[in-house]
């Protein structure tokens, strides 16, 4: 009992020192604000008391600015670099736009300087819009139908040579069939004029990128490295039409005939813009005239056989 009366005023006497110095505290505080309270005694005490509120304080501002700083900096460098790289993809876009700009603009550049000095044919120009590629089958469709001009059987060509005819003109567009496809047969000769031997040039289901010239017989003028062009013959390519260079030269079956491997002058794999020969003004080919001990021209009549006596 004794022990807890003597415990019981030290515990008030605590509780009313403390609420004693809050109180002191908070009134020095606001008449400080207030302008009412100057003693030094009084101040100094009160700076005293509040100096180490005020360091934390300040320590903690000073922390939570430095903080917000790097937080400021490092939004404004990530919105820096969104916008740097927005801009780096739409500078790379723009690139690849302008290099296929570029690309085409040689292309065409190109076909409008062959269309200019091919004045024996009246072109159009066309873009390959779709590719058909098979063991059996290589065929084109390109942009232009009959509405603007395009019929079946006409030759297509670029600026490096022959490319096929067109099997299937629809309105808006048509499907060519490549001289490459192994249906395809091109009457075609030797260029050079020492030559001028005369065959079929067919594609090869065996060697999709090397058509053949065929039906050449054994003892022919024909080299490896001879310019090969159509011949004229057969109604739907013009004459002198590039079709591509003699590579190789096997026997045929038989022994009696050959054939030459061409690397043709068009690149098949990078076709996408062509030319269709709507009209030609090319003089057809003379036909072939058999030659002098081939004509057989009797100097008198055939009597006939009298009955025997």
């Amino acid at each position: 009992m004794n022990n807890f009366s003597q415990r019981k005023p030290k515990s008030n006497t605590r509780i009313f020192v403390l609420l004693f110095v809050i109180v002191s505290v908070s009134l020095c505080i606001f008449l400080s604000a207030r302008g009412r309270f100057e003693p030094v005694a009084s101040s100094q005490a009160v700076s005293l008391i509040l100096s180490p509120f005020q360091k934390v304080v300040s320590w903690c501002g000073s922390r939570f600015s430095v903080v917000k700083n790097v937080y400021e900096e490092f939004s404004t460098l990530h919105e820096e670099n969104e916008a740097l790289k927005a801009e780096v993809e739409k500078l790379r876009a723009e690139n690849l736009q302008a290099v296929e700009f570029a690309a085409e603009n040689d292309r065409l550049r190109e076909l409008v300087g062959y269309k200019q000095a091919a004045t024996q044919f009246d072109l159009i120009v066309a873009r390959v819009i779709g590719y058909e590629s098979s063991s059996w089958s290589h065929m084109i469709t390109i942009d232009r139908g009959t509405r603007d001009g395009i019929e079946d059987q006409m030759a297509v060509v670029t600026p490096m040579g022959l490319v096929g005819h067109v099997t299937e003109a629809g309105i808006n567009s048509s499907k060519v069939q490549l001289m490459i496809d192994p249906r395809s047969s091109v009457g075609a000769m030797i260029q050079r004029p020492t030559s001028r031997v005369v065959g079929v040039v067919e594609g090869d289901s065996s060697n999709p990128t090397k058509p053949r010239m065929v039906n050449i017989p054994k003892d022919s003028d024909m080299n490896v490295g001879d310019l090969v062009i159509t011949s004229g013959f057969g109604g739907i390519y013009p004459k002198g039409i590039i079709i591509g260079t003699i590579e190789e030269i096997h026997p045929d079956i038989g022994g009696l005939l050959k054939f030459g491997a061409i690397k043709t002058s068009v690149d098949f794999q990078r076709l996408e813009d062509v030319a269709v020969i709507v009209e030609s003004r090319e003089a057809p080919p003379i036909p072939i005239q058999p030659t002098d001990n081939q004509i057989i021209a009797p100097t008198q009549p055939i009597q006939p056989i009298q009955p025997a006596q």
